[in-house]
């Protein structure tokens, strides 16, 4: 049997599989026990996380031998058919491909026979934003008068392109980004049922790099289990989807703090050497900084923002001691301007060079209430920084 990847083998099958979506699971849920289900609706959210599936689930829901029913069964005709895509009364249209008006034109005339075997005939448009508006306006009279029992689904990522005459006709579900953390359990269970060994902290990798979305997520896992044999741990992850190590971040902090350019500049050029992404490498170091300022706050890397072990939380509190707060913030608003400027630059190396040289040549930051203890003849604990200052 061919193999099946994880983004398929794993598509939820019911609402309860669905994850982080419960706010547009209970809705739907509800909608369907108390006979509520609208004509059309529009889902919407960034790729991956759960429109289409959504809408497939709705379909079997209605059209479910045992239904309308919240608990589709899975093994009547009507559910079979629907999975495998072969259902008469499920259409499903790419609104990239099929966006003119003769298309809609075409959907429209076929949508007025009825029912073949279900008891709903459910189309779904997916990238709906993709039609023109002379398709849009051919949609637009089908769903001020629609055909009994048809159900309109249009999923898309960018609802501000569909017109505000189609939005008033519809329910909209804003479909969220996952968190990490729930993205991160979603791959543990995963990898339970797969027998693969993990370092939660490589996980935490594959959740934050696919930013929100469970099939990108699942698509990632995939690729590093492919390569990770013996499990997955975080060097490994990072080698794979091409991440630059902590230890390079480390290095490059000990060498800002301890003003050593030469030494620092060579991050950059080992990045380029390694073949890692610069952007990757100023994305990284966000995340760093990110850390080490938050360790600074008791608690706050052990809390679910922050999905760190104990003792990688121990090492950034470390670390982060030989920093002032003020300076972390400083220094996280120049690589943040650096990660914007990246995407335009036809230079992106010396971009990070200047970005490096900044944070070398970045001063100190010394408190109002430092300098006032001062005058008045107290020692504060950098004393020594503020006389150079001073002087």
């Amino acid at each position: 049997m061919a193999y099946i990847v994880f983004a398929r083998k794993y598509r939820p099958l019911g609402f309860d599989d669905m994850v982080g979506q419960e706010h547009v699971v209970d809705t739907l849920r509800r909608a369907i026990t108390n006979n509520r289900v609208a004509h059309a609706y529009i889902f919407t959210g960034t790729r991956g996380v759960g429109k289409t599936t959504s809408a497939r689930i709705l379909a079997r829901a209605l059209n479910c031998e045992k239904g309308p029913t919240a608990e589709p069964c899975g093994v009547c005709e009507a559910c079979k058919n629907i999975l495998n895509g072969s259902s008469f009364d499920v259409m499903e249209i790419d609104g990239a491909s099929n966006n003119g008006v003769d298309d809609i034109r075409e959907l429209r005339d076929n949508i007025g026979y009825s029912s073949m075997t279900g008891r709903y005939r459910v189309i779904v448009i997916d990238e709906v934003h993709m039609l023109t508006k002379n398709a849009f306006n051919a949609l637009l009279k089908t769903l001020e008068e629609p055909p009994k029992n048809v159900i309109f689904i249009l999923a898309t990522t960018e609802p501000h392109k569909i017109p505000a005459t189609i939005h008033s006709r519809c329910q909209r579900y804003d479909f969220r980004r996952v968190s990490a953390e729930r993205l991160v359990e979603h791959l543990a269970k995963i990898c339970g049922k797969e027998g693969v060994k993990f370092e939660k902290s490589a996980l935490t990798l594959v959740a934050r790099q696919a930013e929100g979305s469970v099939r990108d997520s699942l698509s990632l896992l995939d690729q590093v289990c492919s390569f990770c044999q013996d499990g997955l741990s975080e060097k490994e992850v990072r080698e794979v989807l091409g991440l630059v190590g902590t230890d390079v971040y480390r290095k490059l902090m000990a060498d800002i703090k301890a003003k050593d350019q030469a030494p620092a500049l060579e991050s950059v050029q080992k990045v380029l050497f390694d073949g890692y992404d610069l952007h990757e490498f100023v994305m990284g170091l966000q995340e760093h900084l990110r850390n080490l300022l938050f360790s600074r706050i008791p608690g706050a890397l052990e809390s679910r923002g922050l999905d760190i072990e104990a003792g990688e939380a121990k090492a950034f509190a470390d670390e982060a001691k030989g920093f002032a707060e003020a300076d972390l913030l400083r220094m996280a608003e120049i690589v943040k301007k650096a990660e914007q400027e990246l995407k335009w630059s036809a230079y992106p190396r010396f971009l990070a060079e200047v970005m490096v040289l900044k944070l070398l040549h970045l001063d100190t930051s010394v408190s109002i209430e430092q300098l006032l203890k001062f005058a008045a003849g107290a020692a504060p604990p950098d004393i020594e920084d503020v006389k150079k200052k001073l002087s």
